[in-house]
This record gives C-alpha cells, sequence and structure tokens, in this order.
C-alpha cells in the first residue's frame, strides 16, 4: 500500500442568487407599497367631493389641524394641544360639510327667489344666513306690513306661498331637522283671549302646512313655537315692523362643542 496517495480535496463554492438571494423581497416590497398606493388613490377618487376639499385641506395646512388635536392617545405627544385631546376630529369634519351644504342650499334659495315673478317687492325680506347653530331663514316684514301675513291675521299671503316653495324644495335635499318659529312686534293684539302669543303660534304652523304642502317631509319637523315679542329683531324700537317674522332653523345634525378653548384654533386650510 503506498503510503504517499495523493488525496484531492474539491471544496464547491456556494454564491448567491436565483430564489435563494434576497433580491426578490425588495422588489416584493416595492410591488406592494405600488399597490397600496394605487389603491389609496382609488378610495381617495371615490370620497364625496366635501370629504376630499378636507382631505385637501388637512394637507394644505396640517399645522392647523396638529393644533387643534393631538396625535393618537399617547399623552407626550399631545404637545401643546388647546382642547381635550379625547375629542375626536371627525365631528369637525361632519360639521365643515355641512356647512357647505347649508351654504349651498342659501345660495339656491337666493337665487332662485330672484327668478320668481314679482319677487323683486318681497325678495330682501327673506333672509337666510348660516350661524353656528346651523341654517336661518327669515320671513321677515317690512316697512309696509302685510307682504307674508294680513296685518293681525295668520292668513297666509302670496308672497310667503311663492318664498315656502322655493324654501321647502331647497330644505328637502338635506335630512335636518325643522324648526319653526313665529314672532311679533310688540303692539298689543286688541282681541279678547286672543294675543301676540297665539298669533305667533297659528304663523308658524300655517308656515309648517305650507311647508309639508310643498314637500317637505312632515316628520322632519321638530317644533313649532310661538314666541310673540320675547325675542325681538330690533329691541331699541319694539313695534317695528321688522320684528314680525316667521323663522325657520335647520340645526346641525351633530352640534360641536366648541366652547372656550376652541377660540383661537384653525382648521383646514
Amino acid at each position: 500500500m503506498d503510503d504517499n496517495k495523493i488525496i484531492i480535496v474539491k471544496k464547491k463554492k456556494v454564491r448567491g442568487g436565483g430564489h435563494h438571494g434576497g433580491s426578490w423581497k425588495v422588489a416584493y416590497a416595492d410591488f406592494v407599497t405600488a399597490m397600496m398606493a394605487f389603491f389609496l388613490v382609488m378610495w381617495i377618487v371615490g370620497m364625496d367631493s366635501d370629504v376630499k376639499d378636507l382631505v385637501q385641506g388637512y394637507f394644505n395646512n396640517p399645522i392647523g389641524y396638529r393644533r387643534a388635536f393631538g396625535a393618537g392617545v399617547n399623552p407626550v405627544s399631545q404637545g401643546a394641544t388647546p382642547i381635550p385631546s379625547e375629542l375626536n376630529r371627525m365631528p369637525l369634519f361632519v360639521r365643515q360639510v355641512e356647512e357647505r351644504r347649508f351654504n349651498a342650499i342659501r345660495d339656491g334659495i337666493l337665487q332662485e327667489l330672484e327668478g320668481l315673478t314679482g319677487a323683486e317687492e318681497f325678495g330682501s325680506q327673506v333672509e337666510v344666513v348660516v350661524t353656528p347653530d346651523g341654517l336661518r331663514i327669515e320671513l321677515v316684514e317690512g316697512p309696509v306690513s302685510g307682504t307674508f301675513f294680513a296685518l293681525g291675521s295668520a292668513e297666509v299671503r302670496p308672497a310667503a306661498r311663492a318664498a315656502l316653495a322655493v324654501i321647502a324644495g331647497r330644505i328637502g335635499e338635506i335630512p335636518n331637522p325643522v324648526v319653526i318659529e313665529g314672532h311679533t312686534d310688540a303692539a298689543a293684539f286688541g282681541g279678547v283671549g286672543y294675543s301676540n302669543w297665539e298669533l305667533s303660534v297659528e304663523r308658524a304652523n300655517a308656515a309648517r302646512r305650507l311647508l309639508e304642502t310643498q314637500g317637505l317631509d312632515a316628520s322632519r319637523i321638530r317644533e313649532v313655537r310661538g314666541l310673540a315679542d320675547r325675542e325681538l329683531r330690533v329691541p331699541e324700537d319694539p313695534l317695528d315692523p321688522v320684528n314680525r317674522r316667521v323663522t325657520i332653523l335647520i340645526p346641525y345634525l351633530d352640534p360641536v362643542d366648541t366652547g372656550d378653548d376652541m377660540e383661537g384654533v384653525v382648521i383646514g386650510g
């Protein structure tokens, strides 16, 4: 036996590549990220236009949102949040959407009134305002008494019928509740057993009947009030005819508590 036999050892080098490498993981991660971005874009495209405006407002002014709301539940992340951190910002989003709708309804009512025959005689006496409480629509008597209701009576005049028909069509587009108020001036009513209280209630109720006749769902009516002369439009002149009016209030669906801490907070862009 030859003790000097040469033994050859072959070592095979394993090179990375193919399915044994890690490069495919990077490519897959890029693919997943791209698909997530794609679906995010498609989701945003499918949003309601009002919601898209709110999203755009956030990205246009994220500092304003950050000032109003802390990020997450971590107390460290709250920073100088000026309002309680547990307040959800979604109600404010909803409020902004409703404000946009109220503004559109206001513009639609005023525009439609301008196109009515004879509206030049009473159009300026229909006031539509978006307030912190909701949309307020008022049919205000002018210097010439009896534009909307006969003097001292709940008899509805043609101007009131025309205006309330327009109002019913516009506010019928939204689900918000409706509150109707009747107001009088401070002139004492001469009837026995019949005062400004009864008169204001009857005018508010007459407006309710007309709104429902013009298509407003009766279930939307929350209250019909008669306030007589207790909430004068011109307190310094209780006998001014403009104190005689019918007010239609459309409150927000989800009122937001805007306490003192909300002052100075910037929301959106």
